[in-house]
């Protein structure tokens, strides 16, 4: 539902207080530009008197974002097998295995109940 339409929809004296902070909160990220403006780290060196600082900083800032990329790589491939398993309701324990083998009891090794060590319990 867009949000104008919401607004047009309900009245304002039936929203609740989650309702007003989720629109408020849904406002400044759509205000917010696309892509952040970026960085002019020669402005910076001129700027900052202790020698050195502003390029640690850029490294850090450079290293960071390269692994922010790795982790949303990774958040996308758990959210595709997220969006692609059947839901939990109509799983079978071999179904629930196949997609989240930690939860696989041994029964062989720890042949007595509860399948497993002790110390993960």
């Amino acid at each position: 539902m867009k949000l104008t339409n919401y607004l047009l929809t309900y009245p304002v004296w039936t929203w609740e207080l989650s309702e007003i902070t989720e629109l408020y909160r849904l406002y400044r990220l759509t205000s917010l530009p696309e892509k952040p403006p970026p960085i002019d780290w020669v402005y910076y060196k001129t700027a900052v008197a202790k020698a050195g600082m502003v390029d640690e900083f850029e490294k850090k800032v450079r290293f960071s974002s390269s692994i922010r990329c790795c982790c949303c790589f990774e958040i996308q491939k758990q959210l595709e097998k997220f969006r692609t398993m059947i839901p939990f309701d109509q799983m079978t324990f071999e179904d629930l295995n196949k997609v989240f083998p930690e939860t696989k009891l041994d029964k062989e090794k720890y042949p007595y109940w509860p399948h497993k060590p002790a110390e993960d319990l």
